[in-house]
């Protein structure tokens, strides 16, 4: 248990530093009595388990793939991380020969027998029962191996274990950016036991079923859509005019933003039965006002509040210049080497943020400390400045990361007040185009909301 001895701690620091914010939607079920089977959604790879294993207070273990368990540094990581490995036949080693039905099977009963084993002594186990991860925001058709574990488990012990599923949605709000936001939206327990009448009828029915209550419980708690066009359109909304349509938006929660995923994705579809030429019509309107800030190189919130603070915010910006430059020369070689290694190694995105996460916990330790020995041996030659000097390097990382999201949105801002100054007439227009908008969101929001409640 090497992982939850040394190597958790590291880990949830690494995370914690990577998200802006991990918010856990009923998290007492993450921390129920076991036996526990966790059953999630896979868009980011290593990501999901590591979430949910910093986010519980007991151990918990892993089914992965069994190409992860080939490599024997690999292989010693993941089992230090009481990792599983589950044998897929697409998985195969081509050179050794194609597996027979009956070799997998023999090694996926073995690991069937190791997991009632560890659920029989009231253990925790996450599995994802899509397979694979892919980074979209839709859910795959599950597998029945988690359900078939889980009544395998229970039938071992006549249906008295106690064992439940608990499903665990991951949404992720930019999976593939540092400093993005993640919400995992817990679910209620499954109780494997209801499931034991139909097990003794048809073991391969009560799996299905299982498995079908399993995929209904994340499906209601995660934002899914039908295509990437449609996703796409989604977010753009949410981003343009996300402040609109979410106008009393708790500040410190991300469940309202996910709630408002949800509504326009149902709100999308409403309108494609019942008014669809409504529906293109405001996405011709739109598509043409993404285009005309595009044009221009503004953004929405720019062109809303260009003459917003304008002196005060310079000044500002003046005063902190010195700290922003003093955390980019200190942060920006650590911060940029996980990113460019990460797009060197994968051009698939659900693999960028777990490559990003591991090569930062190497180079960010290492250049603070080798600047750090650096100033000691060179500058101060006392350890009680060095370790101040230690101390700023990511307090003043982070100050950079902020300043610049500031510095960006100051010069967006000032981009469209030079715009107004120079092209009254296309500012004005800007402006009537997205109050017409405006308008129309609003409208569609009170059509479907009275469509909601007539129901």
């Amino acid at each position: 248990m090497l992982f939850y001895t040394v190597v958790k701690p590291f880990v949830q620091v690494a995370l914690r530093v990577f998200f802006r914010r991990i918010e856990i939607r009923h998290r007492e079920h993450l921390n129920l009595p076991g036996p526990l089977l966790f059953a999630g959604n896979h868009p980011n790879t290593l990501m999901d388990p590591l979430l949910v294993a910093i986010n519980c207070r007991q151990p918990v273990a892993f089914l992965a793939k069994s190409t992860f368990f080939k490599n024997p540094i690999v292989r010693a990581i993941m089992e230090s991380g009481n990792s599983i490995p589950i044998y897929r036949r697409q998985d195969a080693d081509p050179n050794a020969g194609p597996a027979t039905p009956a070799q997998l099977q023999a090694q996926n009963e073995a690991t069937f027998g190791r997991c009632y084993d560890y659920l029989g002594r009231g253990g925790t186990i996450m599995i994802f029962p899509e397979g694979t991860s892919v980074s979209e925001r839709r859910l795959r058709p599950l597998k029945t191996g988690a359900a078939r574990i889980a009544l395998g488990a229970e039938a071992r012990h006549n249906f008295q274990l106690g064992l439940r599923v608990v499903p665990i949605a991951a949404n992720y709000f930019d999976p593939s950016r540092f400093r993005s936001d993640v919400l995992l939206n817990v679910g209620p327990p499954i109780v494997v036991a209801d499931y034991a009448a139909r097990y003794a009828d048809d073991p391969e029915g009560a799996a299905d079923d299982l498995t079908a209550d399993i995929r209904e419980a994340l499906e209601h708690r995660l934002v899914i859509t039908r295509d990437a066009a449609e996703d796409v359109f989604v977010q753009e909304v949410e981003r343009t005019f996300g402040d609109h349509l979410l106008p009393d938006e708790d500040p410190d929660t991300l469940y309202d933003n996910f709630q408002l995923s949800q509504t326009l994705l149902q709100a999308l579809a409403w309108f494609e039965q019942n008014a669809p030429t409504r529906l293109v019509a405001m996405q011709m309107q739109f598509n043409t006002y993404l285009a005309a800030l595009r044009q221009h190189r503004l953004t929405d919130e720019a062109l809303e509040g260009q003459q917003r603070g304008t002196v005060a915010g310079l000044v500002n910006l003046g005063l902190g210049a010195p700290v922003w430059l003093y955390g980019v020369l200190n942060n920006y070689l650590p911060y940029i080497v996980p990113s460019l290694v990460a797009r060197r190694a994968t051009k698939e995105a659900e693999f960028v943020a777990p490559i990003m996460l591991v090569v930062g916990m190497l180079t960010f330790p290492l250049a603070y400390g080798l600047q750090a020995a650096a100033v000691q041996h060179w500058l101060t030659h006392d350890w009680r400045l060095t370790a101040l000097y230690l101390l700023s390097l990511p307090i003043t990382g982070f100050y950079a990361l902020g300043y610049w999201n500031t510095l960006s949105a100051r010069l967006d801002r000032l981009r469209a007040l030079r715009l107004f100054r120079s092209m009254p007439a296309v500012g004005k227009d800007l402006l009537r185009q997205r109050a017409a908008l405006v308008e129309q969101l609003a409208e569609a929001r009170t059509a479907y909301l009275a469509r909601s409640v007539s129901k």
